[in-house]
């Protein structure tokens, strides 16, 4: 999964290129809600293109082990932070300080709604790719649970996001999120247009059998950006 998670890392340099340039270095201050137990965005940022991060997860467990990942890199140091989110109702409340500002937010979201649910896509995947029906079943990634799914999936996550988004118009220029359900995108359209988005930009991302899109947005006008 590495390749589509450098992808994600590859847009953001094109939705922050201004004027022909990538910016790169430490200046451009990340945010990647829901980094996960091994941090995989915020690594691949700062090796790519040397910027900082701060990085979100809700699960203890996944905070503790991409602090030891930092610990173990000293490179990482001062260019990556990990925060726990403590309430399961909020994304960027609670994360984002007073008086922070990011370029730019990054989420893959959960995007099943139950445990049960993500396991009848996984046997799906395998029945897929086998051509048969597998003696053994279990998930093919290696996500925890506050990774794979919750309540409402993809859709409500993303919906709260959006919600949530407007509260931090002035705290971030773009916020952005991998889109899995390409059925869920009109409801995320209708969503922006409610909250006043002023720019929405939409790429499509394919790697092997795997397709997505990322979906940005930005509550700044043009000479604000």
């Amino acid at each position: 999964p590495i390749p589509g998670r450098a992808d994600y890392m590859h847009y953001i340099a094109d939705l922050l290129n201004l004027n022909g340039q990538i910016p790169t270095g430490s200046s451009i201050k990340c945010l990647d809600i829901g980094t996960g137990a091994n941090c995989i965005y915020p690594l691949i940022g700062f090796k790519e293109y040397g910027w900082s991060f701060v990085a979100s997860d809700i699960d203890p467990l996944a905070v503790k082990s991409a602090n030891d990942i930092l610990e173990k890199n000293q490179e990482l140091k001062g260019n990556i932070q990990i925060r726990i989110q403590n309430s399961t109702n909020n994304i960027f409340k609670g994360i984002i300080q007073e008086g922070e500002r990011f370029h730019v937010s990054i989420c893959n979201p959960p995007f099943h709604s139950s445990a049960k649910d993500a396991k009848t896509g996984t046997l799906r995947k395998l029945r897929n790719l086998k051509g048969k029906k597998p003696i053994r079943m279990k998930l093919n990634f290696g996500g925890q649970n506050n990774e794979l799914w919750c309540d409402g999936g993809e859709k409500k996550f993303i919906s709260r996001m959006i919600d949530e988004s407007r509260q931090f118009a002035n705290s971030c220029l773009w916020f952005t999120t991998l889109v899995s359900k390409e059925v869920n995108l009109p409801g995320i359209y209708q969503n922006l247009k409610k909250v006043k988005a002023l720019d929405v930009k939409t790429n499509n991302m394919g790697q092997g059998n795997k397709k997505s899109r990322i979906v940005a947005w930005t509550f700044q006008t043009k000479e604000t950006q």
